[in-house]
């Protein structure tokens, strides 16, 4: 096992549902870990679960918010890298390992980027409304980004005030500082698709951080420009 530490932050509010499962895939992964669960005002039995799977256990006793609960978790985060994780996801065995041999080589890239892989939850019926991706896709979800703690000393924690565009955003603030990020030819992690997945209950105020995002994005580079 390697002596580096990776903090693996999960963000979670009533998940005792999938929670098991996501620190389980991360208990496999043979690697230095320490996994902060971030309880968000959960009405279950969350946190408690985490405790005894032996995770850190940080709680918000009144909901704020995902993007929060990131925050929090790197605040306390004692890992020289940093990974995020839904708690309804899953990291494929050995998947963190490659990852980390990657960054760890490279001192000029800042994160590594895998894929993810949708997958149906065995509990959800085929339904019209759920769509499940058959191939494998980049994308910044959590479980695929391993990146080097420093980053966030660098150029900041996430944004709260984007409520769930906050990873573009805080990319592309990575990118403004002409930072590396290599992607990788790897499959890290299983994205369970059900029914109040948090993508699919706030697509429309996702939709419009990203829109505002990309704003923001296309006047920076104007005023490059200028």
């Amino acid at each position: 096992m390697d002596n580096s530490l990776i903090s693996v932050i999960i963000p979670v509010k009533n998940g005792t549902n999938y929670l098991g499962e996501a620190i389980a895939s991360l208990r496999r992964q043979d690697m230095n870990l320490e996994i902060i669960v971030v309880d968000d005002g959960s009405a279950d039995e969350t946190a408690e679960l985490a405790r005894k799977a032996g995770c850190v256990v940080l709680q918000h006793p009144v909901s704020r918010g995902q993007v929060a609960g990131k925050n929090t978790g790197i605040a306390a985060a004692k890992g020289d890298y940093i990974l995020f994780l839904d708690h309804d996801d899953r990291v494929r065995d050995g998947a963190l390992r490659t990852m980390y041999e990657a960054l760890a080589a490279d001192p000029s890239v800042v994160a590594v980027q895998a894929m993810v892989q949708d997958f149906r939850s065995p509990e959800i019926p085929e339904l019209p409304g759920i769509v499940v991706r058959p191939e494998p896709f980049y994308g910044l979800f959590t479980g695929a980004v391993l990146i080097r703690r420093e980053v966030f000393d660098r150029i900041g924690p996430f944004s709260e005030n984007v409520h769930t565009g906050e990873i573009i955003e805080w990319f592309s603030r990575l990118e403004a500082q002409g930072m590396q990020v290599c992607k990788l030819d790897l499959v890290s992690t299983d994205r369970r698709i059900h029914q109040t997945n948090f993508g699919r209950t706030d697509r429309a105020e996702e939709m419009k951080n990203y829109a505002a995002v990309l704003r923001e994005r296309l006047k920076a580079l104007r005023n490059q420009k200028q």
